[in-house]
């Protein structure tokens, strides 16, 4: 799961994503959910959110080490503020 805390450089951001997203499938990702939230409580932020299923933890962190995603973070550049969490699912 990827939180954006804030968005820095649109620019970054969407050449970011048209690399990683290949780079996420060819890695075995499944991208499941990828928005801006449609309603948010509590302490919710409105910020983008990307939720990606793996196979394994080992699997996932395998894709973001790859030569491919490292080259999609190298686009982003600074151009967004984000969490990036490991979650099980249950």
């Amino acid at each position: 799961m990827v939180i954006y805390k804030s968005v820095l450089n649109e620019e970054k951001l969407t050449k970011y994503a048209a690399l990683a997203g290949p780079e996420v499938m060819a890695a075995g990702g499944r991208i499941l959910a990828r928005n801006m939230p449609v309603a948010v409580k509590e302490a919710g932020e409105a910020t983008r959110i990307v939720v990606i299923e793996s196979d394994s933890l080992q699997v996932a962190e395998e894709g973001y080490a790859s030569d491919g995603y490292q080259a999609a973070l190298t686009a982003l550049d600074g151009g967004a503020i984000r969490e990036f969490r490991y979650i099980e699912v249950v």
